[in-house]
């Protein structure tokens, strides 16, 4: 049986993630404490209490999403004996490849905390606020084409592209606000349902160059290794393991689409994957593994029961 661990991206946050981690484990208490050394602010403290408004800004939201994923993944090492080196595949959505890419070994945790507190900066100094927009289309007669052919109908006023294919029935547009609302009244002329997406910026569309260019310029120096796992980048959907390969592929992330179906595909598919493991905060990620795999085995390990309980399937071979 091979494993893939997922990371989730920005969307799972929610006050009070990651407490029953710390409160459980001194292992998760010490990720959560190098992180605040590293930023210099008390983050953990506002992933247990709040504000939510302040947990749902970017710039907080990416690194604390990614550090209940360390957290989990060093509870799974320290407290149960199960390494990221037992899976065959890691896969982040967005921000979470940054977080798989620290599980693996390739960015240390201080540097993966600082790189993602200047990735929200960055992505919401990019763009001003009102003038970008994001929306979801869904439903059954949803698909890429459909997808497509409403962003194409958006840039005839503007920017307007695929952000997230992220599964049949699911994938996001982002853009000029404009363009996004001529690609949602496209969207629902062809069937499929179409919801603005409240965010703050128009993510992974030509629109975020300046934040590509700002996270250029920090990961030239920034200290990158070769994963102990291959990393299944979300640019290429395929796995990755030269560091100089995702250095490149993370700063052209920020202006990329995430292929997410296509990445669970092709773990299902070449990469032989039968169970999904999604390491962090919310099931988002597991839900979707399920739709886009279903003959693969899927869970989210959020609780220390549930990490227990991953721990004792993986150590019994089953």
């Amino acid at each position: 049986m091979t494993l893939a661990l997922l990371f989730p991206g920005q969307g799972s946050q929610s006050v009070g993630m990651g407490a029953a981690l710390a409160d459980a484990f001194a292992s998760a208490r010490e990720v959560y404490a190098e992180i605040d050394d590293a930023l210099g602010q008390k983050l953990s403290v506002l992933m247990r209490e709040g504000p939510e408004d302040q947990l749902t800004l970017t710039e907080n939201a990416q690194p604390a999403l990614m550090a209940v994923s360390l957290a989990a993944a060093r509870v799974l090492k320290v407290e149960f004996g199960v390494d990221v080196s037992r899976a065959g595949f890691v896969a982040g959505h967005s921000l979470g490849e940054y977080s798989a890419l620290c599980a693996a070994g390739s960015i240390s945790l201080a540097d993966t905390a600082r790189l993602l507190k200047l990735r929200g900066q960055a992505m919401q100094r990019a763009v001003p606020v009102g003038r970008g927009a994001m929306a979801s289309l869904i439903g059954p007669k949803t698909d890429l084409a459909l997808a497509e052919a409403a962003a194409a109908a958006g840039s005839e006023v503007g920017v307007c592209v695929v952000a997230n294919d992220n599964n049949a029935g699911n994938i996001v547009i982002s853009g000029d606000k404009a363009a996004v609302d001529r690609a949602i009244e496209k969207a629902r002329e062809l069937g499929a349902r179409a919801i603005p997406l409240n965010v703050s910026a128009p993510f992974h569309c030509p629109l975020m160059q300046p934040a590509a260019d700002e996270m250029s310029e920090a990961l030239a120096s920034a200290t990158l290794v070769a994963p102990s796992v291959a990393v299944v980048a979300n640019v290429t959907a395929h796995p990755e393991t030269d560091p100089e390969v995702l250095r490149r592929l993370l700063v052209e992330q920020v202006t990329g689409r995430v292929r997410w179906r296509e990445s669970m595909e092709w773990m299902a598919g070449e990469g032989v994957v039968t169970r999904f493991a999604e390491i962090g905060s919310g099931k988002v990620l597991s839900g979707m593994a399920r739709r886009i795999a279903p003959d693969a085995e899927s869970v989210a390990l959020n609780t220390p029961e549930e990490l227990e309980a991953f721990a004792k399937l993986v150590a019994s071979g089953e």
